[in-house]
């Protein structure tokens, strides 16, 4: 198993990509704790422990200082220590152009999927210094790399992650803690399921394999990045989708 005996935490873990990669992350053997405002990510926890992994819930707010720090220490003090994090929670945007757009609407997405990413690396590199060693993978998007109509928050959030992390593996390529970032194309999660039909066909449209792609091939990404499949790799952005970026 790639993380036999790790120390995980994961935020936004409900469903989607979260969810896979912390039933992933179980799977190869780590102990998971998974972070969310959501109550269901409880039932990922169940599932989990019925395959025979170890997993626990801490209710977490990522725009909340103290309410991250509280699951880091949940977890070093469940298990020990801290080895890998998933920053993953995010939420979309409300799409329009930026003449129209609501600002209470640009706050809360910069809030979670940028501001939330910064303070889980903090209170997760805290305990990892302390380790000597660490491996961490912030969530990205295609939208960091290619622009979209009316996209204004959310591109501009996952740029800055982008950049965040290549900044912070730099800070901390010598004192062992690798920090990475992932950038999927779009993926059949709940959310893309609400879609009309004929928006998600142009989705797929856009990608060059002709599909979208699944949490799981997502997951697989993730989880290579945190392993030592990857110890030599740092400050990079893996692109997993399907070919978008590349045209």
């Amino acid at each position: 198993m790639l993380l036999a005996n790790k120390v995980a935490v994961i935020t936004g873990a409900a469903s989607g990509i979260g969810e896979a990669t912390a039933v992933l992350l179980a799977c190869e053997g780590a102990k998971v704790v998974i972070g969310d405002v959501v109550e269901s990510a409880s039932a990922v926890v169940e599932k989990i422990r019925r395959s025979g992994g170890d997993a626990s819930f801490v209710h977490c707010d990522v725009t909340n200082e103290s309410s991250v720090e509280q699951l880091m220490q949940e977890a070093v003090t469940q298990y020990g220590k801290l080895d890998i994090l998933v920053a993953n929670a995010g939420i979309p945007e409300k799409k329009s152009p930026v003449h129209e757009m609501q600002m209470d609407d640009w706050h809360r997405v910069i809030d979670i999927d940028l501001t939330g990413v910064v303070i889980t690396n903090k209170y997760a590199i805290q305990h990892m210094l302390a380790n000597g060693s660490g491996s961490i993978v912030n969530m990205g998007s295609i939208l960091a790399h290619v622009g979209q109509m009316n996209s204004t928050a959310y591109s501009a959030a996952k740029a800055a992650v982008v950049n965040f992390t290549r900044s912070q593996a730099l800070t901390y390529a010598q004192r062992g803690i690798r920090i990475n970032s992932i950038s999927p194309g779009y993926v059949q999660t709940p959310l893309i399921h609400k879609l009309p039909k004929e928006t998600v066909t142009a989705m797929v449209a856009r990608h060059p394999m002709g599909r979208l792609a699944e949490p799981e091939e997502i997951a697989e990404a993730i989880v290579f990045l945190l392993s030592d499949k990857a110890s030599f790799i740092t400050g990079t952005d893996l692109a997993v989708d399907g070919g978008y970026t590349a045209q």
